[in-house]
């Protein structure tokens, strides 16, 4: 029976790809800043409509990096609705993570939680744009100015995400990218940061090639995190298709929104006019009182039929073992993340998705109703 998986990554043409790889082998350039890495930060500065992108072989070492390069220290005010990279990246610099509540209807940090989880030892904000959906941007801008605060976005979600015209990625003091192999634009792996001038880019590039200038010349201690020619050669390939990546899953999204909009018990987070998507996950929330099943029976009844969701994000960050000591990771502290993480869960969305599967998912929720 086929087999139906949250997400599938997106390949181009493997026919394609081969001029790619042979110019890659006559070059015998590998990684260390070659010609596709200098092509596709380039490409991707024009396509996202950003200055400054700096590449990277994931994106968890692009958070990690990030952090470094505004050097932030102390405590640092973020979301406990996000992939466990985000706090990660906050433990590798032994930061100190605070968790706050969410938003009902967006699923990102709720500003209005933020001000009085400030402390002295506050240096920044993390928050996430969680599935793509933007952070109440201007809020948080206008906290962290008042404040004297860095705001460093996780935008692995958000490629291509704009906000009245404007790219999400041009807000904060850097936003963060990832190209892992399930995101909407995938090199396999890999990740990158987007900054706002060329000093800091300058910085940045030091810090993922081992603070290295030139041949006898170390300024910083840095990492190893430089993409290499494979992968970027690859983003370079997948720029001229993400137009009509897009394009299909914004018609699979409308059709799931269309067949699950007046199912009592369903729900979806808030659309919103301003903001340009790229329908990167279809959350749905399952209210058992109303829909007379929890997201778990859901969750399971699904994989009997061959349908493999994901429950994005369950359990919480706040609630990992590494975590759950924290004060800001006390029960009850977050009541609305504690809700939603009980009642999300992602239905499957990928360019290659039929209509027809999207049929099957909803029919099947329909019928778990009755």
């Amino acid at each position: 029976m086929k087999r139906i998986y949250v997400t599938k990554p997106y390949l181009p043409p493997l026919k394609e790809f081969i001029p790619y790889l042979e110019k890659i082998w006559d070059s015998h350039i590998l990684t260390n800043d070659g010609p596709f890495h200098k092509e596709l930060e380039q490409k991707l500065c024009e396509y996202l409509g950003v200055k400054h992108i700096s590449l990277f072989s994931n994106g968890t070492l692009a958070l990690v990096t990030a952090l470094q390069a505004l050097h932030i220290i102390g405590e640092v005010i973020t979301t406990p609705y996000s992939f466990v990279a985000t706090t990660h990246a906050l433990w590798w610099n032994n930061i100190k993570p605070v968790f706050v509540d969410i938003e009902q209807n967006t699923f990102n940090i709720d500003p209005e939680k933020i001000e009085s989880a400030i402390t002295p030892r506050t240096t920044a904000i993390l928050p996430v744009h969680v599935y793509g959906n933007p952070c109440d941007v201007q809020k948080i801008k206008k906290i962290a100015d008042v404040y004297g605060l860095k705001v460093i976005y996780d935008a692995c979600h958000a490629f291509g995400v704009k906000i009245n015209g404007d790219s999400v990625l041009n807000f904060g003091d850097l936003s963060v990218m990832s190209f892992h192999a399930t995101k909407v634009f995938n090199t396999f792996e890999g990740g990158a940061i987007v900054c706002h001038d060329e000093k800091t880019k300058k910085h940045i590039d030091q810090l993922k090639n081992f603070g290295i200038i030139d041949e006898t010349t170390v300024v910083t201690p840095g990492i190893n995190a430089k993409m290499n020619e494979f992968q970027a050669a690859l983003g370079v390939l997948q720029i001229k298709y993400i137009k009509k990546s897009i394009e299909k899953r914004k018609i699979i999204t409308e059709n799931y929104r269309k067949r699950l909009e007046n199912i009592p018990g369903i729900s979806f987070f808030m659309d919103r006019p301003e903001v340009k998507h790229n329908y990167a996950y279809f959350p749905i929330l399952i209210n058992a009182k109303e829909f007379g099943k929890t997201r778990d029976d859901v969750y399971e009844e699904f994989k009997t039929n061959n349908i493999f969701c994901r429950r994005y994000f369950y359990p919480l960050i706040s609630q990992f073992p590494m975590y759950q000591n924290l004060e800001s990771s006390r029960p009850g502290e977050m009541p609305i993340a504690e809700r939603i993480t009980e009642e999300v869960i992602c239905l499957p969305i990928y360019p290659d998705l039929e209509i027809s599967d999207v049929d099957l998912i909803c029919g099947l929720i329909i019928k778990l109703r009755k």
